[in-house]
């Protein structure tokens, strides 16, 4: 396969940002325990069987153009939270507590391009944070937006 300069980079950073999140685990200073339940595919509250779970949808990415040909990518992930508990509000913020303390410790995510060469991001931003606020409870269902530049 030809070497490119620039090639997509989604799929790379939503596996390594998956297996990052399967970390969570309940011990140390995690709260929840996502049992491996995360997803690079969004997925929707109705169809969610196992709690909690995490699923990731890439969005849009842009470009910003730099001085000598460099450029900056940014990446827009979803990143969709589930639970279902008796204390709806308390839970979901739990995990998305954790969810986010892992992006921050994972800012300079490492992660595999299509050619399989090891690239790292330069930064991962949280954009926002939403919730149902228990509408759905016993089900809870919250939101991230986060930023990915590479």
């Amino acid at each position: 396969m030809a070497t490119r300069d620039y090639t997509s980079r989604r799929t790379g950073i939503l596996d390594a940002l998956v297996t990052k999140l399967k970390g969570i685990n309940g011990t140390g200073s995690f709260l929840s325990n996502v049992y491996d339940n995360v997803s690079p595919r969004l997925k929707f509250w109705d169809e969610v069987e196992d709690f909690p779970a995490i699923h990731l949808n890439a969005g849009s990415e842009t470009r910003e153009y730099q001085g000598s040909g460099f450029k900056d990518r940014f990446l827009s992930i979803t990143v969709r939270c589930y639970v279902n508990s008796d204390n709806t509000v308390e839970a979901l913020s739990d995990l998305l507590e954790d969810v986010e303390t892992v992006l921050e410790d994972n800012s300079r995510l490492q992660y595999t391009d299509r050619t399989g060469e090891t690239q790292y991001t330069q930064q991962i931003t949280v954009i926002s944070i939403d919730t149902d606020e228990g509408v759905l409870e016993p089900l809870g269902v919250g939101e991230l937006s986060i930023e990915v530049r590479y």
